[in-house]
């Protein structure tokens, strides 16, 4: 065991547990621990890596930007911000557009449901199985009650719908249409196992909050900045939310959060009504700037074709039931209920995973990874679920 590892539990509160291995540098889609041995990197910091570790871009721009002027808070204008600002407004393609900077997920699903305060509506309607982050706001819009129960009681005012069924969530707005504020959702639910919404279901939410004058907010914390081979995932519906909220992969790994809202939802937010002490660090948003270069329309359409490489491989592996998602987010559905003994045993095939349903592998990497590295890695998955699947196991 590393010397990290060891002392981990003597500095470090308990909430993650001792993680399995100390990683100490990476480049790309791989990444060396300590030990020396080197791991294909297929969770990315779950999905934050979008152009792997050490790209140069992002380190090129980090420390220019950190070696000429670091934070400022928001009293000051810095022009890292407003280019991010302006090139997020330029991909959302609504010239109404505002953008709000913060540090994560759960702040940018903060600052969407603080906005749907702000409407003078008491209701907000969020997916069953969603999640949206950790504080207690986005907590109380994260549709898991083992996650949500020891924390209650949450701000009030939420109800839950099935993710996907249009029917129960038509009847459920109808209940009371006028003091719904705004219907949340998740593209692609990612913490429950990578489950796209169902063909024509972002579309018939769209329909429903322009009936009756809801605000459609979409997080695209984890499927956002070319992750799913789009650089939203809601365009794959031919849709336009009311407002976006973004993090993750928008960094390249460094901590940034965005709120975009568009309409009459960029209006809602006065001067001293919000606000976060680091959130449009110029650091950070330096960093953005790197990514949102990077991930145009023609790398995109790269992570598409990875994706499809990734899918048709994967599906070909004995133990393998299918495999759901878009791009490079994908949920490996197995046969038994092994995933969590492959992210286990996912080290000692130089494999970084994750699980988050007993028969569910996530893979989320770096959106730079290789055709070689993709082969590589399903041949080390095949070699791994046959060990665990094998008689006597």
């Amino acid at each position: 065991m590393s010397d990290a590892l060891s002392q981990w539990n003597q500095v470090l509160m308990n909430n993650y547990g001792t993680p399995p291995v100390e990683l100490v540098s990476g480049k790309g889609a791989t990444v060396t621990d300590s030990e020396g041995r080197t791991h294909i990197d297929l969770l990315a910091g779950i999905a934050v890596n979008a152009l792997g570790h050490g790209h140069e871009a992002v380190v090129e721009a980090v420390v220019h930007q950190v070696g000429q002027l670091g934070h400022v808070s928001n009293l000051f204008a810095s022009r890292p911000v407003i280019e991010a600002a302006t090139t997020l407004k330029e991909r959302f393609g609504d010239e109404s557009t505002r953008v709000f900077f913060c540090n994560s997920g759960g702040e940018a699903n903060e600052a969407a449901f603080k906005l749907a305060r702000l409407t003078g509506r008491g209701r907000v309607l969020a997916a069953a199985d969603g999640f949206h982050g950790r504080t207690m706001g986005s907590l109380a819009l994260t549709g898991q009650p083992d996650k949500r129960k020891p924390f209650e009681p949450l701000p009030a005012g939420v109800e839950f719908y099935p993710y996907g069924d249009l029917d129960y969530l038509t009847k459920l707005v109808g209940t009371n249409p006028d003091d719904t504020a705004a219907i949340f959702l998740e593209p692609i639910q990612g913490e429950t196992g990578v489950v796209p919404a169902p063909e024509g279901f972002l579309r018939g939410v769209r329909e429903l909050c322009d009936t009756h004058g809801i605000l459609m907010i979409v997080d695209e914390v984890q499927t956002g900045v070319g992750r799913t081979g789009d650089f939203f995932a809601h365009s794959h519906d031919s849709v336009v939310p009311d407002v976006v909220t973004m993090a993750k992969g928008l960094g390249g790994g460094l901590p940034i959060g965005a709120c975009l809202a568009r309409g009459k939802a960029a209006e809602l937010f006065g001067p001293g009504s919000h606000g976060t002490t680091f959130g449009g660090n110029p650091v950070a948003c330096a960093a953005a700037n790197a990514v949102l270069k990077v991930v145009d329309d023609e790398f995109c359409a790269d992570v598409r074709r990875k994706g499809r490489r990734f899918i048709s491989a994967l599906e070909q592996v004995p133990g393998v039931r299918h495999v759901r998602g878009r791009g490079l987010m994908l949920g490996v559905v197995l046969d038994a209920p092994v995933a969590k003994q492959a992210v286990a045993a996912g080290f000692g095939h130089g494999l970084i995973l994750n699980a988050p349903a007993g028969d569910i592998i996530r893979l989320t990497p770096p959106l730079v990874i290789t055709d070689d590295e993709i082969d590589a890695a399903v041949e080390r998955i095949a070699a791994l679920l046959s060990e665990l699947t094998s008689p006597g196991k």
